[in-house]
């Protein structure tokens, strides 16, 4: 009973998000009051699936952080920071400037790509043999993170017509979700987190390392791709309808941990639903703090994150 999720918390967690969604549809650039928003176009055209969108995505890059920091034994991990995030947002904005939008496939399928790209590209540079050098990882990452922003960079000046649009996927927002957007992410959202969950306990085993796992019955590098193919599609598809938000799963993870332990099978249902919360009051907050105009909601979840990763970058660096 130990390590199993305790249902109290998790009733909670799940009241207090309900209680942050309904909230959150009352708010924006024009309130709507309690009574009339089952009739307000409002509600349903816009508030409705931008309040679903910025859930399934905190959710899935929550649960994608604890996800990379077991896979990689590193707690410094997580899309934002790899640059898997970074990479799907450079296939986004290719698949822009090719005028892919329209396309059924287009934008995801190029982010996805590119997201992929990212991860073997990562895999192959911080690998020594079949182990996973750390500060390799991370510094791999953060190199990838700035050659990708640079790159965008650059298409933006040579496509200044198409600047808005790239601009959209580098700095996070829900501004244009749609229901289209919702039937997209919830499907993906809900496979990708089943097979999280399913893989609790290998998580667990990964944590103390491939030999000890292979040991214990886990079949490490199965285990590993069906992860990482998992979890990056997860991240592509929030990527390629949100653009990049950054840091979140750096955050709950964490948070996560202090509370309820390393266990993943505790981690990994609680930073669902703590991520999901999370994006919602960022997201509730951007585009109500400076009404009627609204921040991105990627801005506002770095500047949380960035300084908590320097901090354990800090407290961390003795390991290094």
């Amino acid at each position: 009973m130990k390590n199993r999720v305790n249902p109290w918390v998790m009733a909670l967690l799940a009241v207090l998000l309900l209680a942050a969604m309904a909230g959150s549809c009352l708010l924006g650039a024009a309130d709507i009051k309690a009574a009339d928003i089952m009739q307000s176009p409002i509600f349903w055209s816009l508030r409705l699936p931008r309040v679903l969108m910025s859930v399934l995505v905190g959710a899935v890059l929550s649960v994608c952080g604890a996800a990379y920091q077991s896979i990689f034994r590193n707690p410094l991990t997580d899309p934002y920071v790899l640059g898997v995030s970074s990479g799907a947002s450079l296939g986004a904005a290719v698949a822009i400037l090719l005028g892919l939008e329209a396309a059924v496939w287009g934008v995801g399928g190029m982010a996805l790509a590119a997201a992929l790209a990212t991860v073997w590209l990562i895999y192959r540079i911080a690998s020594i043999g079949n182990r996973m050098h750390t500060t390799t990882l991370l510094l791999t990452g953060v190199c990838l993170t700035l050659l990708i922003s640079a790159l965008i960079s650059f298409l933006m000046v040579l496509n200044q017509e198409k600047m808005d649009s790239i601009i959209f996927w580098t700095m996070g927002s829900f501004g244009s979700s749609a229901w289209s957007d919702v039937a997209v992410m919830a499907p993906v959202a809900v496979l990708g987190i089943g097979v999280v969950l399913w893989h609790g306990r290998d998580l667990n085993l990964l944590l103390a390392g491939s030999e000890a796992a292979r040991s214990m019955g886990c079949e490490v590098e199965k285990v590993k791709r069906v992860l990482l193919l998992a979890t990056t599609l997860m991240v592509a598809f929030a990527v390629s309808s949100c653009g990049v938000i950054g840091f979140v799963g750096l955050i709950v993870p964490h948070a996560v941990r202090l509370v309820a332990g390393p266990d993943n099978r505790r981690v990994v249902p609680y930073a669902m639903l703590c991520g999901a919360l999370f994006v919602l009051v960022c997201d509730t907050l951007a585009r109500y703090l400076l009404r009627p105009s609204e921040l991105p909601v990627g801005s506002l979840t770095s500047m949380v994150g960035a300084p908590l990763f320097i901090y354990l970058l800090y407290r961390n660096k003795k390991g290094y």
